[in-house]
């Protein structure tokens, strides 16, 4: 068995990798050992999940591990990422544990765990279980009578979601007269995303809005955007929102039809932020994927931009550390800290038309805040990551990359954290030249991983 956790918790192919009986010992060894960071009282874990076919598979062998150690479940059903690690605080569960592998495709599932207050665990916890999963969670106790644990269904899950997003609102908000396309990616918003736009007055058109259990992020959602595209454009919406299948991110789509990713959208909100006296201390936190050109624009208002490495644990990390009120990816994960404990795609995406009210600008035009570098990203599919990258030949590939791209350049080679990828990414401003240097060091990458 290799590392269980990764970047975002444990993911593989459901029923291969993702095992019902791992699903179980992730249930006992879970519960076990957050019950024992808050030890008064029965333990209570919240579950929710995402539309894809194995999450009721894995959703019952998981809350059977749970009940087998006396700890009781609250099952939200399919409900948001975000949702959880809400809900999860709300009803003081000692912790919350998602079943959703984000924008992966249907055959992938995944497991997540959020801690009591709503953020995701520290890398020491997830240890804990791992190697407690790895011992074997047969010696852990096993009560009987009435002290088994319990399943018990949160009737109100979606409304009180609703209800906490509808109060992170700066203002009571009336979008009446605005036309809104949302992609719910036939995943996890598919509901609450519609509820919470028609809530607020807009006009809304919803597409990826019939999950079957196999059709998450089937050419919709946030990693595919033909079609809100299109959409936008055919309806003539004022702007169109993309989320992934557990919609903790966001893509937003301006009325051309044009695409705004994580960095454009952090800039508008950070930049708005700013300007109100609310960003502070004045500092945004990205990922080393950002594009260049989100750092000039904020350099330019004086907001300093901290890097971290990828995934929203680690921007949530560094945001505590330096006191940041928001942080996100490109990728659309953001995390507006003084409301949420983990990016959010449906808070995020009111939070940018608060932008759009507030100033009476339209999307494109909030958008030309920030010139986009040309950027390059190309991933290739290895499954000895870390091994290939630490190679001779494929550093020597590096280091001549780095030197050709000179000092405005930008490269990141990196190991997915969730997919047997690796990621190569260059920025520049010579389009042809990323081509080049991000050709030769793929020619590395697969020739070390022939081997």
């Amino acid at each position: 068995m290799g590392s269980l956790f990764g970047t975002d918790g444990v993911r593989g192919i459901a029923n291969l990798d993702l095992t019902a009986e791992l699903a179980f010992k992730l249930g006992r060894a879970g519960s076990y050992i957050l019950a024992q960071q808050n030890p008064a009282g029965r333990p209570r874990i919240l579950v929710g999940k995402d539309t894809r076919i194995s999450g009721d598979m894995l959703e019952s062998a998981l809350v059977a591990g749970i009940c087998s150690t006396g700890a009781d479940v609250l099952t939200a059903g399919i409900v948001p990422t975000p949702a959880v690690a809400y809900l999860t605080e709300k009803y003081q569960a000692n912790c919350g544990i998602v079943i959703s592998a984000s924008h992966n495709p249907v055959e992938d599932n995944g497991i997540k765990f959020f801690g009591p207050a709503g953020y995701k665990l520290p890398d020491e916890i997830e240890e804990r279980i791992e190697e407690l999963v790895r011992q074997g969670t047969d010696g852990l106790s096993r009560p009987q009578g009435p002290d088994v644990g319990r399943v018990y269904t949160v009737e109100a899950a979606t409304e009180s979601y609703l209800e906490y997003l509808l109060s992170c609102c700066g203002q009571k908000m009336n979008l009446q007269g605005m036309t809104v396309i949302l992609d719910c990616a036939n995943g996890a918003a598919y509901h609450v995303a519609p509820a919470l736009w028609q809530r607020l007055g807009a006009r809304v058109i919803s597409i990826g809005d019939k999950p079957n259990g196999i059709n998450i992020n089937e050419r919709c959602g946030s990693t595919h955007t033909g079609l809100i595209k299109r959409a936008v454009q055919h309806y003539h919406a004022d702007l169109g929102i993309a989320y992934d299948g557990d919609a903790d991110r966001c893509i937003a789509i301006d009325e051309n039809g044009h695409e705004l990713d994580g960095d454009y959208i952090m800039l508008i909100c950070a930049l708005d932020m700013h300007r109100q006296n609310l960003l502070n201390p004045p500092a945004v936190v990205a990922t080393v994927m950002s594009n260049i050109g989100f750092e000039i624009a904020l350099r330019r208002e004086n907001v300093r931009v901290d890097s971290c490495k990828v995934g929203d644990r680690y921007v949530l990390e560094k945001m505590v550390e330096t006191g940041a009120l928001l942080g996100g990816e490109q990728s659309g994960h953001i995390i507006f800290k003084s409301h949420a404990t983990t990016g959010d795609g449906l808070l995020t995406s009111i939070k940018l038309v608060e932008v759009m009210k507030r100033t009476g600008l339209t999307l494109s035009e909030l958008g030309r805040e920030m010139e986009k570098y040309p950027q390059l990203l190309v991933n290739v599919r290895i499954e000895n990551k870390e091994a290939v990258l630490s190679h001779e030949v494929v550093q020597t590939a590096l280091n001549e990359a780095e030197r050709r791209l000179g000092e405005w350049g930008k490269l990141v080679v990196r190991p997915s954290g969730t997919e047997p990828l690796v990621r190569i990414m260059a920025q520049g401003s010579d389009q042809y030249l990323l081509k080049d240097v991000i050709d030769d060091i793929k020619k590395a990458v697969e020739a070390v991983a022939g081997q």
